[in-house]
């Protein structure tokens, strides 16, 4: 089985289709900034389930943020436990450099 994933960017989302089909098998919500992509929702079909979309999803979305340089806001859980468990991609991650004084 052959996962191939797009940025439709119109959409602000990846999208996973399942060995050529058109229907869309998972999608990955992000916000995006010049600087950063916040990934905020993963969705596969239940049809789709268990079959490796959601992890195709994140690796692809993720090996673009690095080829184009942006950090990553992971609010979906999905993608957090995902990178959790695949650290080489936690340099990734934002860290906020702000900081607050009293």
């Amino acid at each position: 089985m052959a996962v191939d994933v797009v940025d439709a960017r119109e959409s602000g989302r990846y999208e996973a289709r399942v060995d050529g089909a058109e229907k869309v098998a998972g999608i990955a919500q992000y916000i995006r900034t010049p600087e950063l992509i916040a990934f905020v929702h993963t969705e596969v079909e239940p049809a789709n389930e268990g079959q490796g979309v959601g992890a195709a999803l994140v690796r692809e979305s993720l090996d673009a943020a690095r080829a184009e340089g942006l950090r990553v806001l992971a609010v979906c859980p999905f993608y957090a436990g995902w990178i959790q468990r695949h650290p080489e991609y936690a340099d990734l991650l934002y860290q906020s450099r702000s900081s607050v004084t009293d």
